[in-house]
């Protein structure tokens, strides 16, 4: 069996810090709050949480112009910071992610995003499912997780494995 790998997304870690206005997220039917996303970390021991780079940004860009106690917010948001840059179990240190930041990969993304753009793909998302793509590519189970459907649409499909054959005696 595949080790699982969460891919964190903006709208659901902003449910968990509480953002005040984006204390929920999803459709009437995949809504997210802070308690599901708890539920979801406590019942999902064992999988590797990632933070792509895109969600941090966007994440401590809302922090920022939320109304309310920002420092506050800011100083938990800088918990799971920390715990990712370390690699803290069960979060996994986004230096992984480096490669998708190469040259040639910022190339291809120059070249792919303007298309996902026409189609109202964030380049945040682009991001997102690019590090989706990179951890099933090493054989991952991925989930994107997340309130928003179009960006779902983007998770990897999981793959059948592969049958071994009996040796014969």
């Amino acid at each position: 069996m595949a080790a699982r790998v969460l891919i964190i997304d903006t709208s659901v870690l902003c449910c968990l810090l509480n953002i005040p206005g984006k204390e929920t997220c999803g459709s009437v039917d995949n809504r997210w709050d802070k308690a599901r996303v708890e539920a979801l970390l406590v019942s999902e021991k064992g999988s590797t949480l990632v933070l792509p780079l895109a969600t941090i940004i966007e994440t401590g860009n809302h922090i920022s112009q939320a109304p309310g106690d920002r420092f506050t917010v800011a100083t938990e948001f800088a918990k799971y910071l920390s715990a990712t840059a370390e690699g803290a179990s069960p979060w996994a240190a986004f230096t992984e992610q480096a490669v998708l930041w190469s040259s040639e990969r910022l190339i291809n993304l120059a070249r792919d995003w303007p298309a996902l753009a026409a189609a109202q793909i964030s380049i945040g998302d682009a991001t997102i499912k690019d590090v989706a793509e990179f951890y099933a590519s090493a054989s991952f189970e991925v989930e994107i997780v997340t309130g928003d459907a179009g960006l779902k649409s983007y998770q990897p499909i999981k793959k059948p494995p592969i049958p071994r054959r009996r040796s014969r005696p």
